[in-house]
């Protein structure tokens, strides 16, 4: 898949994934999700990339995200115009140089569509395209996969043993993996029910205008779902977990796992809602592609919720594409098409953290793991950074896509004194990544 030769200009992407596009018509609704058996299709991997080599592709750059002011370095403040790239030119292999601490394991590629999505459990891989197949990778190999008919897969997160998938055409779609054997998984329902449509249906206080001369109901996206975000830890709903969902028809939906609820609808932005990412502790954040991001408490109403308005963090020309929240919740992430990824600090009361500067084209998705914080890009690239404290330096910028990076997902393995992570990036080259990321050692 790789062609080392490749001398397309990355500005190729510039024109068609700085801003997202929530005019896109959406699928026409088909309900005839099947279970498909792949056990007979051609796949492929190739270890080490296949084609080019990746000592050849990989750059240092050790930039600290404090080198200026914060204010200094905002994207209100400053835009990078330079199309001379940032990057030294990596010095000639020595051959007593030990191997890079971050390199290429290698590629999942199946010639069918563009990678939007994926998910990890355990030693599966979820993967969601536009060909509207979700794929079940295992040790480096296709395990199975399942169809849905309608809507490409924009998103996937897994709670427990269900799994949620967001697609195109506005529906969540919720499957379950078969007691009998692992490798099928049957769709056990959608967001919201049937029955929850009839019966909302009934009363006309229960539509609310999306566009002009047009109604729908409130429990219904009315547009392409873009984000999940699961919070597993919901003690006020008797454990269940809540899933949050972002779209292009502006809102964020609240649905409550357990009974498949759509607890509230939140009118959130001017724009497309790109991203949607819940915290531990009751606050949500979205982002959109109006240039800003949006705090949100929970507030426990009875037995439903009630989202408000906290701050805007963030408004600016350049659209917001993707956020992370840290483990720990204490740093908020966000990427724009602008290619930078502002942070902000909890402790300090969600003041302004700095600018992290490692990208030419849009940041397109953005994972925060650990002491580590990944940022993939328009620019085919994905950033590794280290966090101490509130610095964040550029550990290495992985490189080997042919296609802009749309998707990550991350899994840590521990060591006797260093964490090692398997990073997977899903590109819009039809390819899945997957990289071998160490952490360095750990100090006491």
């Amino acid at each position: 898949m790789h062609d080392p030769n490749n001398s397309v200009q990355r500005s190729k992407y510039s024109n068609h994934l700085m801003h997202s596009d929530p005019n896109l018509s959406a699928v026409p609704h088909v309900d005839d999700d099947e279970i498909i058996n792949y056990a007979h299709r051609n796949s492929s991997f190739s270890a080490g990339g296949g084609c080019g080599s990746f000592y050849d592709e990989q750059y240092y750059c050790p930039r600290i995200s404090t080198e200026g002011s914060p204010m200094m370095m905002s994207p209100w403040n400053q835009v990078t115009t330079n199309n001379k790239t940032p990057w030294p030119h990596p010095s000639p292999a020595v051959e007593d140089e030990p191997p890079p601490q971050n390199s290429l394991v290698g590629s999942l590629v199946r010639e069918e569509g563009h990678i939007y999505s994926l998910a990890t459990r355990g030693d599966l891989l979820y993967t969601g395209s536009d060909s509207k197949n979700i794929r079940v990778w295992k040790d480096m190999k296709e395990f199975s996969g399942f169809k849905s008919a309608s809507g490409l897969v924009k998103a996937i997160v897994i709670s427990g043993e269900k799994i949620f998938t967001g697609h195109q055409d506005g529906k969540i779609r919720v499957w379950k993996v078969s007691p009998k054997d692992p490798s099928v998984h049957k769709r056990s329902g959608s967001l919201p029910t049937l029955k929850d449509i009839f019966k909302c249906s009934i009363k006309p206080s229960n539509y609310v205008e999306v566009r002009k001369h047009r109604s729908a109901l409130w429990i219904k996206h009315s547009d392409a779902i873009s984000c999940l975000s699961m919070n597993d830890h919901d003690h006020a709903h008797g454990g269940s977990s809540i899933l949050y969902s972002a779209s292009w028809d502006r809102t964020f939906k609240v649905w409550r796992t357990s009974d498949s609820k759509c607890l509230e609808s939140v009118p959130a932005h001017e724009d497309a809602v790109n991203s949607v990412v819940a915290s531990t502790d009751g606050l949500v954040f979205t982002g959109s592609a109006d240039g800003t991001v949006k705090v949100w408490r929970r507030d426990i109403q009875g037995k439903g919720t009630k989202h408000l308005f906290v701050q805007t963090l963030l408004k600016q020309e350049c659209a917001v594409t993707a956020l992370a929240v840290d483990e720990k919740g204490t740093l908020v992430y966000c990427g724009s098409s602008d290619g930078l990824v502002n942070f902000w600090e909890r402790e300090r009361n969600l003041a302004h953290g700095g600018v992290l500067r490692g990208h030419k084209l849009a940041v397109l998705c953005l994972a925060a793991e650990g002491r580590l914080v990944f940022s993939g890009s328009a620019d085919k690239n994905i950033c590794v950074w280290r966090r101490d404290g509130t610095v964040h330096t550029c550990l290495s910028v992985l490189s080997g896509h042919t296609g802009p990076v749309k998707c990550l997902a991350v899994e840590e393995h521990k060591d006797s004194n260093e964490s090692r992570w398997t990073v997977y990036s899903g590109s819009l080259d039809k390819s899945v990544k997957v990289w071998s990321v160490r952490d360095g050692p750990t100090t006491t």
